[in-house]
């Protein structure tokens, strides 16, 4: 029996995703913790010391009160049987409701796609087919239908030991990963960036059409458009491209969006961990660098692409991190990277337009201790333009939070010659200010979050939430009545009120919806409602979706056996009402995956899902007991066959007869 080791300690790139580390971000601007604090201590809401009043306290007094007393049973918006939580080897559904695959890692695309041949891969072949753990899923469709549209999904980041066979061994109850030979690099390239295909509904099955005219790949090798304030700029010159405009590829795309006028955005999260190399300390961009974590090295592709070694090419890491706009009504267009909206590790850009025609994106930066921000057009959507709207993301006002402890919100917009963003302060163009956001958001005073992922406005009850996942790194130094948790592992869930209801406001109002966790353990300090049951409560929220009827559904990033006893999943949040803060468990994923998307169609009678590296995980389920890689895994879904490794995959879930799914 091999040695008990956790699957990231031997497998670098397992969990990339979730931005785990120490945190890159060394200013002194307070803490979200800090702030939730200082607003209820200061408002006198503590009284005592016992944990678990004490947090209940940094939920709105509506929220409390439905803690208290709250009538799921009568005033939820939602309505199915609830799945049991846990862990296998499969997926589970609420009963009444059909899970069916739709696309998984490999299957074709086109009429000339190769079959998937787990052991003869190669990087021509997965060009040509659905990418590797798939994470965003969007809906454009067709003729305004819900039922024929186009699927556009990201492509986050690669397991390399769950792709390929022969790549881990056992020497000595030990467990070593084989470096990767160029072909794998190569296909790992291509298994990035997005999907773009067409699907239709038909017999109530969603099915993918072959060869339909808008099926696309993007991957590391497409060439996209640097566009707005920092195309151009010497910064994000290289030798390879002396414009400062062409650069090769998007990677690491996480959540993303659509826009009102249908094109698809891809955000590039977790870039630094692609480069490897040195710069000298004191080299022009070591410190821009050191606030985004690179190099970090997790990926092998500098060993056979020098764009990848900083040391070789200090610029190319300035040349990601942004937000790409995709025309997905053209198949030959160039994907455009909007610097406009800032570099951040970007975690998902919903939109919404707002009452006076501009757009405004929700945006988070993905690691513990950095920002949230939102981006608002200067020109305004026009219904029955789609040529002057794709030009919208190029020009607006970027703008960064400062939540304050009377429970205000400010936007502070991230604008050259505004505050301290001056030549003083090392920025001499608007440019420089985009390429270094952090920088510069750190030197606006904004507030410093529990790792901001997705972002989402409600169209239908005005409000915003914010997914904050955890942060583990919260010191015990900072714990206060109001704060109890330092080492915050579960994560919670902001909602903002804008101003005046306009999303485009610069200031508002924001409440704690809900704090994550176990309830039934005191320590915890949970703050769902009463009527949530011992499976409706989770942790780790990340991705989130609003549906048709403004109802709130939460996917999780980092549960597991060993955390909480139960997989990741999908969950319907009440925010209004007496059931406010009720969470119910309607989804859950394999052991070792995440719950990525979700989206509900317009019609509300399909839900898409991304369950993003299943089989990645096993050693603390006693179903598996060990790492699990290509030739030992804890799962394999979802072809469960022998001859097939486990697959990413995109699942539609409907109701059984059909009908709105929770109604």
């Amino acid at each position: 029996m091999t040695e008990h080791i956790s699957q990231k300690q031997i497998f670098p790139t397992s969990q990339l995703e979730d931005a785990d580390g120490d945190g890159h971000n060394r200013c002194d601007n307070p803490t979200m913790g800090e702030i939730i604090g200082r607003r209820f201590s200061r408002r006198g809401f503590l009284q005592g010391s016992l944990a678990v009043s004490a947090i209940a306290a940094t939920v709105s007094p509506i929220a409390l009160l439905s803690a208290q007393k709250a009538r799921a049973a009568g005033g939820s918006a939602f309505s199915f049987t609830e799945v049991e939580a846990g862990v296998d080897a499969d997926h589970h559904v609420a009963e009444g409701y059909n899970a069916d695959i739709l696309l998984r890692w490999g299957d074709a695309l086109f009429s000339d796609s190769p079959v998937f041949d787990p052991k003869q891969q190669s990087a021509a072949a997965q060009s040509r087919q659905f990418g590797y753990n798939n994470d965003y899923v969007g809906y454009i469709p067709i003729d305004g239908s819900s039922k024929h549209g186009i699927l556009v999904v990201n492509h986050e980041y690669t397991n390399p030991h769950l792709m390929f066979p022969g790549l881990v061994t056992i020497a000595d109850g030990k467990i070593k990963q084989a470096k990767l030979t160029k072909e794998q690099v190569d296909i790992e390239m291509a298994a990035h960036g997005g999907t773009i295909v067409e699907i239709r509904k038909a017999d109530g099955k969603w099915q993918v059409v072959p060869d339909g005219k808008y099926n696309r790949r993007i991957t590391s090798v497409t060439e996209t458009e640097l566009t707005g304030p920092v195309a151009g700029h010497e910064r994000v010159k290289t030798s390879a491209d002396t414009t400062g405009t062409k650069v090769i590829g998007t990677f690491n795309n996480c959540a993303g969006g659509v826009t009102p006028w249908g094109t698809y955005i891809m955000a590039e999260e977790n870039f630094h961990g692609y480069f490897s190399g040195e710069l000298p300390a004191d080299h022009k961009e070591a410190a821009n660098h050191k606030r985004y974590g690179v190099p970090e090295g997790a990926y092998e592709w500098a060993h056979f692409y020098d764009r990848f070694n900083v040391a070789k090419e200090p610029n190319e890491p300035n040349r990601f991190g942004w937000i790409v706009e995709v025309d997905v009504l053209d198949p030959t267009s160039t994907p455009k990277k909007r610097s406009a909206l800032g570099r951040t590790k970007h975690e998902g850009a919903a939109s919404i337009v707002d009452k006076d025609g501009r757009v405004v994106f929700y945006l988070g930066d993905d690691e513990r201790f950095d920002y949230v921000y939102k981006f608002v057009t200067s020109g305004t959507y026009m219904a029955n333009d789609r040529t002057a709207n794709m030009k919208l993301l190029d020009e607006g006002t970027l703008y960064v939070a400062k939540f304050t402890e009377d429970g205000t919100l400010q936007w502070l917009p991230v604008v050259h010659g505004q505050g301290p963003l001056t030549a003083e302060n090392g920025f001499a163009s608007q440019a420089e200010v985009l390429i270094e956001t952090r920088r510069a958001a750190d030197l606006l005073g904004a507030t410093k979050m529990d790792r901001p992922e997705d972002i989402e406005p409600n169209a239908v009850t005005g409000k915003v939430y914010v997914m904050l996942t955890n942060n583990t790194k919260r010191k015990p130094e900072q714990v206060d009545a109001a704060n109890p948790r330092a080492d915050n592992a579960f994560g919670h869930i902001i909602e903002i009120t804008e101003d005046g209801g306009a999303f485009g406001a610069t200031s508002g109002k924001w409440e704690v919806l809900l704090k994550c966790g176990d309830p039934a353990v005191a320590a915890v300090g949970a703050s769902f409602s009463t009527e949530t049951t011992k499976n409706g409560w989770f942790g780790m929220p990340d991705n989130c979706s609003i549906d048709a009827a403004g109802r709130l559904w939460v996917a999780t990033d980092g549960n597991n056996n060993k955390a909480t006893g139960r997989t990741d999943g999908l969950w319907a949040v009440d925010t209004e009402g007496d059931a406010r803060a009720t969470s119910k468990l309607f989804y859950r994923v394999p052991v070792g995956a995440e719950l990525c998307g979700p989206l509900f169609l317009p019609d509300d009678q399909t839900a898409f899902v991304a369950v993003q590296h299943p089989g990645d995980g096993g050693d603390d389920w006693s179903g598996h007991g060990r790492p699990s890689y290509y030739e030992d895994l804890s799962t394999r879904w979802p072809d469960f066959k022998e001859d097939m490794p486990v697959r990413p995959a995109v699942v539609a879930i409907t109701k059984v007869g059909g009908g709105k799914i929770a109604v």
